[in-house]
């Protein structure tokens, strides 16, 4: 997948500022939230979603975090973990995970960059495109469940189902 236009070839640079590189080329709003995370909104192929990079730079890791506006309400939530954990079952970089304060859904992935600190443009790439990916592949699997009151088994199937299906 690759989403709009192609970011110039840039050398490596501090995580947030390559983040922010990154949205500028394509085009996706974006704002420093503080000196070490940024947000912005990426379209996907379900709905819009907020992107945020989250600098730690004492143990030189960038978190991603992809929140799809999805809300999971107190009566669902047992079937949206069930959901989780036959979504992260089948996940090799990151995870999904459902916020304790507020039940709000998200895609997270952790990369630890090395020593210097610095993220490259392709990785940077890679990871963005990756996590808006994940989110639009599992996206229907949660309507399935949280308004559709299928079964989680049920809906991961259906929404698989109906992914392999698209040209």
């Amino acid at each position: 997948m690759n989403i709009g236009r192609e970011p110039p070839a840039n050398d490596d640079a501090a995580p947030v500022e390559m983040l922010a590189q990154l949205f500028e080329a394509h085009g996706w709003p974006c704002e420093f939230v503080s000196e070490d995370e940024i947000s912005g909104e990426i379209q996907g192929s379900w709905t819009t979603y907020q992107m945020r990079g989250i600098w730690r730079a004492e143990d030189r890791v960038l978190q991603l975090l992809c929140l799809p506006e999805i809300r999971v309400p107190d009566a669902k939530r047992a079937d949206a973990f069930e959901l989780l954990g036959l979504i992260n079952e089948q996940l090799w970089i990151g995870h999904f995970d459902i916020w304790s304060q507020g039940g709000v859904l998200l895609y997270r992935h952790g990369m630890m960059l090395g020593d210097d600190g610095l993220l490259g443009l392709s990785m940077a790439q890679a990871a963005v495109e990756t996590a808006v990916s994940e989110c639009d592949r599992f996206y229907p699997a949660f309507q399935f469940v949280l308004w559709g009151d299928k079964a989680p088994k049920d809906a991961l199937l259906a929404a698989m189902v109906d992914a392999a299906g698209e040209a």
